[in-house]
């Protein structure tokens, strides 16, 4: 009879880096210990420097090349890999418009409300059930894809003039269909009516 495969008994560095590659270096703290390091063995790489704490329950390989947005992969981590950039984060991210968010936008799952979290400073949760059709990637971040991240911000009555370039954009890259810009930039007008 074939034995079963165990698990390594002690830790396996180059499984650890393979799940941090993806992640822009990061890992938490159920990936380490998928990978036969206990928060002892953490603590030890932590005080030599190999690694960095990002965050409660997150970590980063020090020597890691840094990476654009990588304090977004850390979010995305801490939302227990649920979240999706959202609204003025995603259109910053796709450049699609001249947006410098203040905060960071992130969608999460509707049954995620019932959850007791700490928000991070700077973020602001939205809830929504995304099909998966409405949610791209960005190297390693999870957004909304353009025609839902424009859809989200005429909802989130985000500036006209803003919507309006990303959807000028959107157009020019060939992202959204002539026929949604038009559905949308109707629903801008109709908006804009109401508050006037």
């Amino acid at each position: 009879m074939p034995r079963a495969k165990s698990r390594p008994s002690g830790p396996d560095w180059e499984a650890l880096y393979q799940r941090a590659e993806t992640q822009a270096g990061h890992f938490t703290l159920a990936d380490a210990r998928a990978c036969g390091y206990s928060s002892q063995l953490l603590q030890k790489h932590l005080a030599a420097g190999r690694m960095q704490r990002v965050r409660r329950g997150i970590y980063r390989l020090a020597h890691f090349p840094i990476t654009a947005h990588e304090e977004l992969v850390a979010l995305w981590l801490w939302s227990d890999r649920l979240g999706v950039f959202s609204h003025e984060t995603s259109l910053a991210l796709q450049d699609l418009s001249d947006v410098l968010p203040a905060r960071v936008h992130m969608t999460l799952p509707t049954n995620c409300q019932r959850r007791r979290q700490q928000v991070p400073p700077g973020v602001v949760l939205h809830y929504a059930d995304l099909p998966a059709h409405a949610k791209a990637w960005h190297e390693a971040i999870p957004l909304t894809a353009p025609i839902q991240v424009l859809t989200e911000c005429v909802e989130a009555n985000v500036s006209p003039e803003l919507v309006d370039q990303a959807i000028r954009q959107a157009l020019r890259r060939g992202l959204v269909a002539r026929e949604a810009a038009a559905a949308l930039r109707m629903r801008i007008r109709h908006r804009g009516r109401r508050t006037a």
